[in-house]
């Protein structure tokens, strides 16, 4: 009877909170969700000219020009967010995260990271990312798990497509779908 007892009393405060948070001002929020649709080029570079990736693990990085990484290389990034697959386009974000080779028979990776939104209407506003990234595979989809201002809440799918590749860098179109509830 104490467990029903215990059960009941953190059943009653939880709904006390949820109460207390949807009244708030002596009203209802209501909340609606919204659809955004998203398309940009995220830039991969591994080697060469201003570099936006490395090979964090293991220490000692993997010379490209005599193979691929192996399984457990992990990688983090900053790669810029463009309008179009040209690197000179306009930047509209970044993609902030890390990628592991984490299959010992596949190519493929794990995957995430954030889009974090630098201009317009969705300035300051992130999209968050996880998932398994076949990266030979001609489109891959990926959870969006989460996001911030614009994209409070956020929930949805990226489809990715590689549009160009040069040895290890390469150019991946992003077509994204939100569901949220920010601004």
């Amino acid at each position: 009877m104490e467990k029903n007892c215990g059960r009941n009393l953190l059943t009653a405060l939880a709904v006390c909170f949820c109460f207390t948070v949807v009244n708030v001002n002596g009203g209802h929020i209501k909340l609606k969700e919204k659809v955004t649709h998203l398309e940009f080029y995220m830039h991969d570079i591994v080697i060469g000219k201003n570099v936006t990736a490395v090979q964090v693990v293991p220490e000692k990085p993997v010379n490209f020009s005599s193979g691929v990484p192996a399984f457990g290389s992990v990688f983090v990034m900053d790669d810029p967010l463009t309008e179009t697959a040209e690197r000179e386009s306009r930047v509209v974000g970044r993609a902030q995260g890390l990628y592991s080779l984490a299959s010992q028979g596949e190519f493929s990776l794990f995957m995430a990271l954030t889009y974090s939104m630098e201009t317009g209407k969705y300035k300051g506003s992130s999209i968050s990312v996880v998932g398994k990234n076949m990266i030979l595979n001609g489109q891959r989809e990926f959870p969006i798990v989460g996001g911030s201002g614009h994209f409070r809440m956020a929930r949805g799918y990226a489809f990715a497509h590689t549009y160009s590749i040069d040895g290890p860098n390469a150019v991946i179109g992003y077509n994204v779908t939100v569901f949220h509830y920010g601004h």
